[in-house]
C-alpha cells in the first residue's frame, strides 16, 4: 500500500502544476507544445485513471455506459426522429466497441431548421465526454464563423488539416462536427478526404478511432418529399425506413449546388457512412418540446399554454398545414412570454 500512496502523493502534487492541455489549433504552434507535454505526462504517470479522476482524458476504451446514455437521452429529448434515433445509436455504439475500425465514423445529419440535427450532435459529445461540446476532445465547426470568406478557401483548408491532424494526434477518439455545411464554400471539405479514408497511417497518425459528424439543411426538401408522400398515403411516419431516404438524400445533397457537399468526393468516394434524415415535425411533436422544456426548468406543465404555443407556429405545406417550418427551435423563447421566469 505505500508505494501507491506515494504514488498519489506524488500525482496530488503535480497536479497543481498542469495546466489543461488544449487541443491544437492551426494558427498556434504554441498550443500543439504544450498539449504534447501534457499528453506526455499523462502517459508516463503510474495511475492514468487516477489521474483522470482530475483531468478530462481521451477516451481510449469504450465505456457501455457511453451508448447506454446516448439512447436514454434520445429516448427521453428527441420526438419525431425514429430514424435519426435508430441510425445514430447504433452506428455510435458499434463504432465505439470496434476496437479496430477501418475508418473514421462519419455521418451526415440532414434536415429542416429545428428538426434536432444540433441537439443530437451535442448529445452524442456528452455520451463520449462529460464536459460534451466544452470538451477539448469535441471540436464545433461553424461555416459562417469558421470560414466566411470565398477568397481563404485555400488557407481554410490548410487550417482545417493541421487542426484535425494535430488533434488527433494528441486523442485519437476525437470528435469533429462540422455545422451550416449548406452554407460552407464548395470543394473546401474535400480537403479532409484522406483523414476520412481507409488508410492504417498517414504521416505516423491514424485516424480511424475519430468521428466525424456533418449538419446540414441541404436535402431537407428530399426528406419532406418521402415524408407528406407517406402522410397522404395514410401510412405512419414511422413506417419510413432509411431505405426509403438514404440514396435519394445523398444524391439529392451531391448535386445541390448550395451545399459544402456539392460534387464532394466523401459522398463520391463513399466516405460518408450514413446519411441520417431529419423528418419535419408535426404539431404534437411541438407540443413534446415545449412539455420537456417546462419540466426542464421545474414548473408545472400547463396543457392550455402548451397548446397556445404550438398553435402560434406556422406549418406547411399551405393546404395542410402539417409540418412546423421552424421545428422546434423558436418554442423555449416563446415560453418566457407565457411563464414569468
Amino acid at each position: 500500500m505505500r508505494p501507491r500512496r506515494d504514488a498519489l502523493a506524488a500525482l496530488l502534487a503535480l497536479l497543481p502544476l498542469l495546466g489543461p492541455a488544449r487541443a491544437v489549433e492551426p494558427i498556434s504552434l504554441g498550443l500543439a507544445l504544450a498539449g504534447a507535454a501534457a499528453s506526455a505526462l499523462t502517459g508516463i504517470i503510474s495511475y492514468p485513471s487516477l489521474y483522470c479522476y482530475f483531468r478530462e482524458c481521451c477516451l481510449q476504451h469504450h465505456d457501455r455506459r457511453a451508448a447506454a446514455g446516448l439512447q436514454e437521452s434520445l429516448d427521453r429529448k428527441l420526438f419525431g426522429q425514429h430514424l435519426a434515433s435508430k441510425v445514430i445509436v447504433k452506428a455510435v455504439k458499434g463504432f465505439l466497441n470496434n476496437t479496430n475500425p477501418k475508418k473514421p465514423l462519419a455521418l451526415s445529419l440532414h434536415g429542416w431548421t429545428g428538426t434536432g440535427k444540433n441537439f443530437v450532435s451535442k448529445i452524442v459529445a456528452e455520451s463520449i465526454y462529460k464536459r460534451g461540446l466544452k470538451s477539448k476532445y469535441v471540436h464545433q465547426f461553424v461555416a459562417t464563423l469558421h470560414f466566411p470568406h470565398a477568397d481563404s478557401v485555400n488557407l481554410y483548408k490548410d487550417q482545417l488539416q493541421s487542426w484535425i491532424r494535430g488533434n488527433v494526434s494528441l486523442c485519437p477518439r476525437s470528435l469533429f462536427i462540422f455545422d451550416e455545411m449548406d452554407k460552407m464554400h464548395a470543394g473546401l471539405i474535400d480537403s479532409i478526404k484522406p483523414f476520412l479514408d481507409y488508410y492504417e497511417l498517414l504521416n505516423g497518425v491514424s485516424y480511424r478511432k475519430a468521428m466525424f459528424i456533418f449538419l446540414s439543411n441541404a436535402g431537407a426538401e428530399k426528406i419532406t418529399e418521402v415524408t407528406l408522400d407517406f402522410w397522404r398515403k395514410g401510412k405512419m411516419r414511422e413506417e419510413i425506413q432509411l431505405t426509403d431516404m438514404q440514396n435519394a438524400l445523398s444524391v439529392s445533397v451531391f448535386n445541390n449546388k448550395n451545399s459544402g457537399f456539392w460534387h464532394s468526393t466523401l459522398i463520391d468516394r463513399n466516405l460518408i457512412d450514413y446519411f441520417v434524415p431529419f423528418l419535419p415535425l408535426e404539431y404534437k411533436h411541438v407540443k413534446m418540446c415545449v412539455r420537456v422544456e417546462v419540466e426542464a426548468r421545474g414548473y408545472a406543465v400547463d396543457e392550455d399554454i402548451l397548446t397556445r404555443i404550438a398553435d402560434e407556429m406556422t406549418y406547411f405545406p399551405r393546404e395542410e398545414r402539417i409540418y412546423s417550418d421552424k421545428g422546434c427551435k423558436t418554442v423555449y423563447a416563446k415560453l418566457d412570454y407565457y411563464y414569468d421566469f
